[in-house]
Parts: structure tokens; C-alpha cells; sequence
């Protein structure tokens, strides 16, 4: 089972400076919360869907999308039962809480997408040297590259343990999802029992290297801003500063919209 989340492409968004794919995330981040309406938030979600399609990261979304599914149906379910409004429909649901549902949907499914675009797009190395540039500490920026890093290493360890289970005669796939997580409850076991090895082992590697032992560090791999940074920092400022006005003009709310 392939462990990396990077996805070796040769695309515009691969080729970016570090900080600015930390941009580009933070901006998609801060316009799709600014708005209720499904009909403000779907351009958005075009744009996100638009730049997975061209740094060709879409294909790291297949292992999740039937979380992505039930995580769009229990948000339009949950979000009707939390919010309400004037116009009846059908048994509890308004027109405006099904608006808001289908809104907060969108805007969960566009976040975990941008967030799978950054991660395929950037590697490790990458995430760290551009943290440090932007004015953090060191042994931070390693922790938060290193973060990032294991979660793929638990998936993998998580499938072989499964996998040596089913060797041994082990049914995990038959039953409903009550008897099925229950079988899958005792493999996790294992499961932190290998990451801790190996947290340990990955500790003593560092401190072997002399890990923090200078203030000051050099790094082989070098980042610069190249003009194709600066395009596309002015496309996100005009993309923040349109979203700003929209909001701050009203745009994008839902008249009659109460939540709990």
C-alpha cells in the first residue's frame, strides 16, 4: 500500500513556493466560511474542484469518497435538525435549512479537498522549509511535517494489520456495521503498538543526528518565489478582496435562516 500522499506530477501547483500553496489553502479556507448560500459557496467549490483537476490530485480522493459521501449526507441531515426557517417544505424541513444543509455540505467536501490538493502537492521537505520562512521555529515546523507524515504511515500499518488478519482466517467484510466495528476494534491495538516502535525508533534516529543540536541549520533543498508565485498570490488577493466585499456588502446569507 503506497504510504505517500505526494503525488509526483509535473503541473503548475507542484511547481509553486511552498508559502504560496500555504496561501492558496488558507484563502479557500477563509472565503468558503464567509457564506450560507450553496449558490455563493458552489463557484468556490468550482474553483477548488478546478485545481485538483489541474494538479492532478483528484485521484488521492478515490480512498475517501465514501467517507466524503457520508459526511455530505449526515451534514444536510444534522444541519435541517439544528436550523430552521419561515418557508415550510416537508415534515421539519424549511427552505432555508435545507439551503444552510446543502451550503455547509458543500463547504466540508470543498475544505477536504483543497486540504487532499495541498498535501498532494507539496512535499514534506517542502511544508517544513516553507513554515520555517514564514517565521517558525524550527523543531515546530519539523513536528508539523512530521504530523503529517505519520497519518499515512497509521493508514498502512492499519491495512497490513488487517490484511495479516485475514490470512489468518479472519472475516472483517460480513456483518452489519455494529458486528464490523467491533471486529476492526481489536486490530488498533497492534496498530498503536507498531507506531509507538516506531515513534521510538524515529526518536532515537533523530537524536543520533544530533537533532537540535545548532540554532542555526542549513538546508539542501532551496525555495524561491518565481513569477508564477507572484500570479497567482495577485489571483488569490483579487479572490480574497472580492469574497471580503461580498461579505461585508450582505451577499451570500439566508434571509429567514435561524440556527440553534
Amino acid at each position: 500500500m503506497n504510504q505517500e500522499i505526494y503525488l509526483e506530477r509535473e503541473t503548475f501547483f507542484h511547481g509553486l513556493d511552498p508559502r504560496t500553496k500555504l496561501l492558496t489553502l488558507v484563502t479557500f479556507f477563509v472565503v468558503i466560511l464567509y457564506f450560507e448560500d450553496p449558490l455563493w459557496i458552489a463557484p468556490l467549490s468550482c474553483l477548488v474542484l478546478a485545481h485538483g483537476l489541474a494538479s492532478g490530485s483528484m485521484i488521492n480522493l478515490r480512498p475517501l469518497r465514501y467517507i466524503l459521501l457520508a459526511l455530505s449526507v449526515s451534514s444536510i441531515v444534522l444541519w435541517n435538525l439544528f436550523a430552521n426557517g419561515t418557508t415550510h417544505l416537508f415534515w421539519i424541513v424549511e427552505r432555508e435549512s435545507l439551503y444552510y444543509s446543502i451550503g455547509r455540505a458543500l463547504m466540508l467536501l470543498s475544505l477536504v479537498v483543497e486540504g487532499v490538493i495541498f498535501l498532494s502537492t507539496t512535499r514534506y521537505e517542502e511544508l517544513t522549509l516553507g513554515l520555517i520562512r514564514l517565521g517558525l521555529p524550527y523543531r515546530a515546523g519539523f513536528a508539523v511535517s512530521t504530523a503529517f507524515r505519520m497519518i499515512p504511515m497509521i493508514v498502512a500499518s492499519a491495512y497490513a494489520v488487517a490484511q495479516a488478519q485475514r490470512a489468518r482466517g479472519l472475516d472483517l467484510d460480513n456483518g452489519n456495521i455494529v458486528k464490523r466495528v467491533k471486529k476492526y476494534l481489536p486490530l488498533l491495538v497492534p496498530v498503536f503498538l507498531s507506531m509507538i516502535r516506531s515513534t521510538n525508533t524515529f526518536v532515537m534516529a533523530l537524536e543520533s543526528r544530533g537533532f537540535g543540536a545548532r540554532k542555526k541549520r542549513t538546508f539542501y533543498l532551496q525555495i524561491r518565489f518565481r513569477g508564477k508565485d507572484v500570479l497567482c498570490i495577485a489571483c488569490l488577493a483579487l479572490l480574497f478582496a472580492a469574497a471580503t466585499y461580498f461579505k461585508i456588502a450582505g451577499y451570500g446569507a439566508i434571509e429567514g435562516l435561524r440556527r440553534f
